[in-house]
């Protein structure tokens, strides 16, 4: 039987050298131009400019009445923006990547994107509070600042994060190209398939795309933050696997039968083999009653000498001897002498 096909499920015997990407001067001027991009996006819309204007125009369009067809199959679509859903199946992938690599920091990573997005993301949708277009008031007002929660879009952000980790852990430039335009078209359809159904603004839209490429973009300077975490979790890990392999000790109940050294009484029958201090046996301690404020005694029972004596398979090793009786036997009659 082949067993060759399951070589690919073994974990790699040494982690591979994955160096993160790192805050170049390129990756800052696209984080700064991103920044600024997004500033205006909310400038725009604030000021109720042109932007806002597009948004009705849109909106008074209503997509899902021009093209019915393809509303059942957008309904699907638009999962692979939520947040629960497209979390569990990248961290399923992570993790795996996670246990076979021997290293955390893919799932740290994308706990950290998430962590971020959330951040980010909801502070600013609670803080302009834009209603909806379903939900609108006005035609022609940008609906801020009325206990809405839609500017910016989180089903794209989340698109954008969620999807791009993947080519942002990506260990070799052609995985990392075509990752991430897979990412790409996928958060870009998600942004359109929420502009078409009607739950947000175009931009919205425009918004949520701009704030997940600022984490991706930021991620470098979250790295040493991983990193030491990675370390703490396996440092741990370790104290848990020495305290499991380290022998516990029994400890003794306060006055529990303990293991105690019994002097030989004097006139006693005991011969050179005999130690002049024996062991008793932990269980025959018996504990007494001692009188209020005194200091209890334990009591010993000793053992029947024939007990102590050592037996071999062939017998017992102590010499016989012949004068010598057996306790509580009565002793043989000596012949008398004398007249």
């Amino acid at each position: 039987m082949r067993t060759d096909i399951f070589a690919r499920l073994d974990r790699e015997p040494e982690p591979p050298k994955i160096e993160p990407p790192r805050m170049s001067r390129h990756r800052i001027a696209l984080f700064g131009g991103t920044l600024a991009f997004y500033l205006a996006i909310v400038f725009a819309v604030l000021i109720g400019s042109w932007l806002v204007t597009l948004d009705w125009k849109v909106m008074l369009f209503r997509p899902y009445q021009q093209w019915p067809g393809i509303h059942a199959f957008l309904d699907y679509y638009v999962v692979l923006g939520q947040r629960g859903p497209t979390a569990v199946m990248v961290a399923c992938w992570l993790g795996w990547r996670s246990w076979r690599q021997h290293t955390l920091r893919p799932l740290l990573t994308l706990g950290a994107s998430l962590l971020l997005l959330n951040l980010t993301v909801g502070a600013v949708k609670l803080g302009l509070g834009r209603l909806g277009p379903h939900y609108a008031t006005q035609i022609g007002s940008a609906e801020l600042f009325a206990g809405g929660d839609i500017f910016p879009s989180g089903h794209t952000a989340n698109a954008v994060v969620t999807w791009g980790i993947l080519a942002y852990l990506a260990t070799t430039p052609r995985a990392r190209r075509y990752l991430s335009a897979v990412s790409a078209v996928v958060s870009l359809g998600v942004g359109l398939t929420t502009v078409y159904l009607g739950t947000h603004w175009l931009s919205d839209v425009l918004l949520g795309w701009t704030a997940g490429l600022l984490i991706l973009l930021g991620l470098p300077w979250a790295e040493p933050l991983i990193t030491r975490a990675e370390d703490w979790i396996f440092a741990v890990r370790e104290q848990w696997r020495a305290r499991g392999r380290a022998v516990p000790s029994v400890p003794v109940a306060a006055g529990g039968p303990r293991t105690v050294l019994v002097p030989q009484r004097a006139g006693s029958d005991a011969t050179d083999e005999d130690p002049a201090l024996e062991p008793v046996a932990a269980g025959s301690l018996t504990a007494v009653a001692a009188p209020a404020g005194t200091r209890p005694r334990a009591h010993t029972t000793h053992t029947v000498r024939s007990e102590r004596t050592p037996i071999t398979p062939v017998g017992s090793r102590r010499p016989p001897h012949a004068d010598r009786t057996p306790r509580g036997g009565s002793s043989p009659a000596r012949p008398m002498s004398g007249g």
